[in-house]
């Protein structure tokens, strides 16, 4: 094998370890519904308080509720602050802690009779990785009809504007699933 094939493979690597990096980084949403709910029938929504949930502070709790109000108004929902709500929504976070592990790498060159060296390094770091579950429940029938969560969402070592960011872009995919597609037969 070439010397500067050998580089070029070390370098391919150290790529692509950064990449699994970034890939793993991403959120990840998944979501359930109550089969047979007809989700058409809901055209109102009120904030209700989930029991012994952990809640962030003040204004990451307002930033989560804003978020989540400007997704459903886009969907047709419109929220009331009485007991006319025909759907009671709820969220709960859990703030994680993960690994990430960062990578780079130098390729060397071949000088005359003698080779340069490369070098790599891979470090690591605690992130916090946060994980928003929100609930819908039909006010009349009293029963959970959707339930969705995105990971990898709240970061509390972010700052304000890019932890809004993040928030956004998360709960506008989590909330691509509501109402959720129907079932073709």
């Amino acid at each position: 094998m070439r010397v500067t094939s050998l580089f070029r493979l070390v370098g391919l690597i150290s790529i692509a370890v950064v990449g699994f990096a970034i890939v793993v980084r991403a959120q990840d949403v998944n979501y359930n519904a109550m089969p047979g709910t007809d989700f058409s029938k809901f055209k109102t929504y009120r904030w209700v308080t989930v029991e012994g949930a952990q809640k962030p502070d003040q204004i990451t709790d307002r930033m989560i509720r804003n978020s989540i109000d400007a997704q459903l108004a886009k969907k047709g929902l419109k929220k009331v602050d009485d007991a006319s709500a025909n759907l009671y929504v709820a969220y709960q976070v859990a703030i994680n802690q993960e690994k990430q592990f960062n990578a780079y790498g130098t390729g060397g060159g071949y000088y005359g009779y003698r080779m340069g060296g490369g070098m790599g390094t891979v470090t690591s770091q605690t992130i916090q990785v946060g994980t928003l579950e929100v609930d819908m429940y039909d006010s009349a029938a009293k029963e959970l009809v959707w339930k969705g969560q995105a990971s990898k969402t709240l970061d509390t070592d972010a700052d304000q504007e890019k932890r809004q960011k993040n928030l956004d872009k998360a709960t506008e995919k989590l909330l691509k699933n509501y109402p959720p597609p129907a079932k073709k037969n």
